[in-house]
């Protein structure tokens, strides 16, 4: 879910293109869980499946829209999160039991006749094996994932401090609290998209957020941007009731440091908020990384796809064309960049 800044956080609108020779680290499991709660049926709320009965939602979304940024010229990286820390285990379960009483209301809904997607939403688990054929489909199509120590955001934080990608990209805002120079948000659900609950279209637009932007904005450091999330509410810990981003902001502003912060409210979560503090400005990260974007196998995707799980050979071909025609034409891009050197 992740910590929710939107009314402090300025981002600016860009059009995909901006993303072209850019090297994007993904929050693996954030993406995956879009398309899996997203592409669904709009009145069962129903999940795509093969006809094995296996979930391909997710690996919908992950094909075709994966295809779409490399089209645009995108390099991707992906992100899958590792061990989590103990303290996030209370959440963790927390949000199962939110999930198995959304999949109960799912169940009464369609026996009611109901509409019943919002709840088979909310109802949503990515599962290991969804993970592994997510990790399957990204070998056959020659993009690079690794797996992070601990969180995939703070692992995608770190490529990008260190340049060895120019974005992070997610959904959620943690990555600026991991210290990731430059977040892009929207990039997985680009387009044009029904608000819920709606019969209304927007028109969704690539974000780009500059953590040193943020922090010049509202005069701050990174450490004091951790302690406002810390007040509102993080995957660690729930906050203080009451407390939303801009009343948070006033109060780290006034206090200056945690230690005075946190004699200022009433802490009630029963993590220590200095580890919890400690945890987002040092985050265990895998530092030996390289990735390598490789030659997509053709073969491969048409039988993962196509023969194992009964997507069209039609459709799937046709995204292939424009996966392998953006791979020889950013091939061509590196060799001529490297013969100018």
């Amino acid at each position: 879910m992740g910590v929710n800044l939107k009314g402090i956080i300025s981002a600016r609108e860009v059009d995909l293109e901006y993303f072209s020779g850019k090297r994007v680290a993904f929050d693996a499991y954030n993406m995956l869980y879009q398309f899996l709660t997203t592409i669904r049926d709009k009145v069962t709320g129903e999940c795509l499946r093969d006809s094995k009965g296996r979930i391909t939602s997710h690996l919908s979304g992950l094909f075709y829209r994966t295809v779409n940024l490399v089209e645009a010229g995108l390099k991707p990286v992906f992100v899958f999160d590792g061990e989590p820390p103990s303290f996030k285990k209370r959440t963790l379960e927390e949000r199962r039991e939110t999930k198995e009483i959304a999949k109960k209301k799912w169940e009464e809904a369609l026996e009611r006749g109901e509409e019943a997607k919002t709840y088979a939403q909310a109802a949503a688990v990515l599962t290991e094996e969804m993970v592994e054929d997510a990790k399957e489909l990204l070998n056959a199509m020659g993009l690079p994932w690794i797996v992070a120590k601990s969180e995939g955001e703070a692992q995608c934080s770190y490529l990008c401090m260190k340049g060895i990608v120019d974005f992070s990209a997610s959904q959620d805002y943690d990555s600026l609290l991991f210290g990731s120079p430059r977040l892009a948000r929207n990039l997985s659900i680009t387009g044009r998209r029904k608000l819920p609950r709606k019969e209304v279209y927007v028109e969704i637009k690539p974000e780009v957020i500059e953590l040193e932007e943020v922090l010049k904005e509202h005069g701050i450091t990174r450490e004091q941007l951790v302690m406002v999330a810390m007040l509102v509410g993080t995957d660690y810990n729930k906050g203080i009731s009451g407390v939303g981003p801009k009343t948070a902001l006033k109060l780290v502003k006034q206090h200056k440091t945690l230690e005075n912060v946190l004699k200022a409210v009433k802490w009630e979560d029963e993590t220590d908020p200095y580890e919890i503090f400690e945890f987002f400005l040092n985050p265990p990260v895998e530092e030996d990384v390289k990735v390598e974007w490789k030659r997509p196998d053709e073969e491969r995707i048409i039988e993962f796809m196509v023969e194992e799980h009964d997507f069209s050979r039609e459709r799937v071909e046709k995204a292939l064309e424009k996966l392998m025609k953006s791979y020889e034409s950013g091939r061509q891009a590196t060799l001529a960049s490297w013969f100018k050197k």
